[in-house]
């Protein structure tokens, strides 16, 4: 991933952004709201649900009538487009997430119906426990021939058997998804039972008596995630922005005059109420960077203007330390317009840009109120000659296989022959490179692999791992990651904690609960960031490992809640342990931290892969697997 996004504040006349505003906000989101509830109402929705996608142009085909409609009508070309992209993209990830969560469903519920405690498998398998035993041990010597081995690994010492461990576990993992498959298979009672045994004690023979306790707890946890993936695949498809807030007035004025007439009913209308509408437009899409027009103005300030938005132009304001990015992207243009279009379009630093409204303080007109932003994706290698000549390459090679392609159809028709003509005339472009800085490109060994594991505790932890020899080089805990500003940490939870506690005052004095935090959190993130490069730098390492987040929130949701039900039978107890436990565990933004870490990784050249995290374990060991298990999915693919 070498692609990073910046941004900038647009500034523009009242007048301009007053027509701006009116264009996105009244016309392109209510389009956009429009569209998604279109699709909904498919008739092959359902279907496309079940397939986890939807077909490419349909929401192009559902677009094309609503440009005729009084209520869409006048917006620019480059708009339209923006809502197809939009309602494109939201779809794409929602029918992706429902395709996931069944999945998870279906697995979790196979589990579940094998999962039974050693009394049930003994009734329904008519054996006595022992025989079960044995059943067990014939079946695992049948999937793992040498178990002598093992035994005589396991008898050694602690040093021995740490070297094992990695080995040791990759083999039951092997053995779990072989004593899985076969479960299906086989019709025998008695070998499902011998198969559901040893996948509940972690394919191993377990001579010690079940704890019924910690077994209904283990079962419990199971049917929680379960009803909550249930509820995951029932949540209401995704609605747009209302920013007129009609229909939490509705919702109030019938949750007044009518009585609920389920606990669902009342649920709904509850989650209505309290949900925090946007009061900004959807964002527009700019996917074409020759649809974005820089040049400075008198004063000698960068200035940035939009195909569909006729002459007006806007002022970049940025961060210092961005403004290089904008001057490029104003010399790029220059270059290509001087050369009269000799120079290749595809090798703009500036990919895509998209148009956007952050919410302001105060009272007023929105325009007035919220502030004008202007998101680019850059690709950071356009910004070196070296890293802009292997983009030449890629980009060459494509063109090139594509012309082979069309050619080798034979006799071509005069579109074919205009294709192939303009495929020729870009290849010759795409070889007049643009002028770019020198500088090396980060050159790091494939076989040394830093990897991050996440946790709730300890935000951070990495080992630095040679993944041929499955060893360690080093480990960095968090509070060596920070140094000196490990005192952040502490001070960002207990900010957290002050919010947290000044909400729920605010919620009980039915006052204005949205209090904001500070960006001390990013600030950590950044400089965690910053310390996993330099040790990826420091050692050479090929690639950064970051962990699949997957289903991370699930597995703590249903971790709290199975201990909450041990503390009470009472719902009241339950929830107020599960509220003080979340309290009491630090929280972090994963997903932000990992932006940081990839955002950081592309400017520095560093390749980013990911793996599935594992469950148990310290965190260096979760570390560890994370990149031993990434470096043998590499070899495999």
């Amino acid at each position: 991933m070498s692609q990073i996004t910046i941004q900038c504040r647009l500034v523009a006349s009242e007048p301009t952004r007053h027509q701006l505003w009116k264009l996105m906000a009244q016309l392109n989101t209510p389009l956009i709201n429009e569209l998604l509830v279109q699709v909904a109402q498919h008739p092959e929705f359902e279907t496309w649900r079940q397939k986890g996608k939807h077909p490419k142009g349909i929401v192009k085909e559902l677009c094309q009538p609503l440009k005729t409609d009084p209520r869409f009508i006048g917006q620019p070309g480059r708009f339209y487009t923006s809502a197809i992209a939009t309602v494109n993209y939201i779809y794409k990830s929602w029918f992706a997430l429902m395709k996931r969560s069944q999945f998870q469903l279906e697995g979790k519920i196979r589990w579940w119906e094998m999962l039974k405690s050693d009394a049930e498998l003994v009734e329904v398998s008519g054996l006595t426990l022992e025989s079960l035993r044995t059943k067990a041990t014939e079946i695992l010597v049948q999937f793992a021939p040498q178990p002598d081995k093992v035994e005589v690994q396991r008898a050694k010492g602690k040093k021995r058997k740490k070297t094992k461990k990695s080995k040791a576990s990759d083999s039951d993992r092997s053995i779990s998804k072989t004593l899985f498959e076969n479960y299906w298979d086989t019709e025998d009672i008695v070998t499902r039972c011998a198969i559901s045994y040893l996948l509940k004690n972690g394919c191993k023979i377990n001579y010690k008596d079940e704890d019924a306790e910690k077994f209904a707890n283990r079962r419990r946890k199971l049917e929680i995630q379960i009803k909550r993936l249930r509820e995951q695949l029932e949540a209401r498809i995704p609605k747009g922005r209302d920013l007129t807030n009609s229909k939490w007035l509705e919702t109030l004025v019938l949750a007044t005059d009518n009585v609920p007439e389920s606990e669902e009913e009342a649920k709904s209308w509850q989650d209505s109420l309290l949900k925090k509408s946007s009061k900004v437009p959807f964002p527009v899409a700019y996917e074409t960077n020759e649809d974005i027009t820089w040049l400075k103005n008198q004063h000698g300030r960068i200035c940035v203007k939009f195909n569909g938005l006729g002459k007006r132009t806007f002022q970049v304001y940025c961060d210092s330390r961005y403004l290089h990015w904008f001057q490029r992207f104003l010399e790029d243009q220059q270059i290509k317009r001087n050369s009269k279009d000799q120079h290749s379009s595809s090798l703009f630093t500036l990919r895509s840009g998209r148009i956007a409204w952050q919410e302001g303080e105060g009272k007023g007109d929105p325009w007035k109120v919220n502030h004008l932003i202007l998101y680019c994706s850059v690709d950071t290698r356009l910004w070196t000659a070296e890293g802009t000549n292997l983009v030449r390459e890629e980009k060459a090679e494509e063109i090139a296989k594509t012309i082979t392609k069309t050619k080798a159809k034979g006799k071509l028709n005069d579109q074919q022959l205009a294709h192939i003509k303009r495929k020729n005339s870009s290849l010759t472009r795409i070889n007049n490179s643009f002028p770019r800085p020198s500088k090396p490109l980060y050159q790091g060994q494939s076989h040394i692999l830093v990897a991050v594991s996440l946790g709730l505790e300890k935000p951070a932890t990495v080992a630095v791992v040679d993944g041929s020899t499955s060893k360690v080089i080093t480990y960095r805990s968090i509070k060596q990651l920070l140094g000196d500003n490990f005192k952040l940490l502490n001070q960002q939870r207990q900010q957290k904690h002050s919010l947290s506690h000044q909400r729920q005052i605010a919620q009980t004095l039915a006052a204005p609960n949205q209090i904001g935090e500070s960006e001390l959190g990013q600030y950590v993130d950044r400089l965690l960031a910053k310390e996993i490069v330099a040790i990826t730098q420091t050692y050479k390492a090929g690639s950064i490992v970051l962990p699949k987040l997957g289903d991370m929130r699930e597995q703590v949701q249903s971790e709290i809640q199975a201990k909450a039900e041990q503390k009470s039978d009472l719902i009241e107890v339950q929830q107020k342990y599960a509220k003080q436990y979340r309290v009491s565990v630090h929280q972090w933004s994963y997903s932000r931290l990992m932006a940081n870490i990839q955002s950081q990784a592309a400017k520095a050249g560093i390749v980013i892969e990911e793996s599935k995290q594992p469950i148990r374990g310290s965190p260096q060991e979760k570390a560890k697997e994370l990149a031993i298990a990434a470096y043998h999915s590499r070899q495999k693919t």
